[in-house]
């Protein structure tokens, strides 16, 4: 059973070595465990810390691409290394890497195929209360929209096994951790969450500049992956709106109708007509969005299989 441990890294060079440190060196029921760092255009020495260290694989991309980028360039790397499970982690040393056996420990007992490290959000004295409320009020959008129980979607601490990383793909640009949940979850995949610890803050989040920059992008995120994996749902409510506003307008222009009213209330009846065809258009646009979500099932299995074929495995 191998395990690979990535660490996507951008100008880490002052705290990858700590986190390096960090990392555990034998875990019960696994017989080799490699480290791989996905250097995304750092312009700091990250690449001569990570081989000063002794990192065992690094995958570089000469400008940044991006988390999600650098996270699948990860996953792609490791799935041709032989991984048989991918322990994801930060370059800041955010997350304790003792846990890493409690990530695994539920793949390696073939209890689930993704393991969600949930961090104390109540008791991390950097978090601010708003970013505390913020992480659990977008938890709970994903629970929602992924059909899982995940207590911490945005955390980055996460365990995959192969089967569960040869299926997962990442269309935003912008984070992986809360479109794979979302993805994972309308797939069907055995995914858990188990409790994990921090460390102290060693340097401010890069993923964001500002907390409404983070909250506009995780919603843009969460509302993506939801009409890519329930557009009819998603539409049929978005339509729902319009139309039974229309309905609602047009029965107060029956009632002025047969009361003798009707002439003056013209304006109504268009408005009425109006809403229900938008709501009845966008409820079309959603049968056309979940028959193109059909097609991209059909895409994603057939990615799989090349995913696969290309770091040489059989189908059967």
């Amino acid at each position: 059973m191998k395990l690979i441990i990535q660490i996507p890294c951008l100008n880490e060079a002052e705290t990858l070595e700590i986190a390096l440190n960090d990392l555990p060196k034998h875990i019960e029921g696994i017989d080799e465990i490699e480290i791989l760092i996905i250097n995304d255009g750092s312009k700091d020495n990250t690449v001569e810390v990570a081989r000063n260290w002794g990192v065992n694989h690094i995958v570089s991309f000469p400008q940044n691409k991006g988390l999600a980028k650098g996270f699948m360039a990860g996953f792609d790397a490791c799935l041709r290394l032989g991984a048989d499970i991918i322990v994801n982690t930060d370059a800041d040393n955010q997350y304790c890497g003792d846990d890493i056996e409690k990530l695994v420990r539920p793949i390696l007992d073939g209890e689930a195929e993704i393991v969600i490290g949930d961090r104390p959000i109540d008791e991390t004295e950097h978090f601010s209360p708003l970013k505390k409320k913020l992480q659990h009020f977008g938890s709970y959008v994903v629970r929602v929209a992924s059909k899982t129980d995940v207590q911490d979607a945005p955390s980055g601490f996460r365990a995959y096994s192969r089967e569960a990383a040869l299926h997962t793909n990442v269309i935003n640009n912008y984070t992986y951790t809360l479109e794979t949940i979302v993805q994972a979850g309308r797939n069907k995949m055995a995914i858990t969450h188990v409790p994990i610890r921090t460390n102290a803050e060693l340097r401010s989040s890069r993923l964001f500049s500002s907390m409404f920059g983070y909250v506009k992008k995780s919603m843009l995120t969460i509302i993506r992956a939801f009409m890519m994996y329930r557009p009819l749902v998603f539409f049929s409510i978005l339509g729902a709106i319009p139309f039974f506003a229309g309905v609602a307008i047009g029965i107060r222009f029956l009632i002025y109708y047969f009361g003798g009213n009707g002439l003056g209330h013209t304006q109504s009846l268009i408005l009425a007509s109006t809403l229900m065809m938008l709501g009845f258009t966008t409820f079309i646009i959603g049968f056309l969005a979940d028959i193109i979500a059909a097609n991209r099932k059909i895409l994603e299995d057939i990615q799989y299989r090349v995913r696969r074929m290309e770091v040489g495995e059989d189908l059967k």
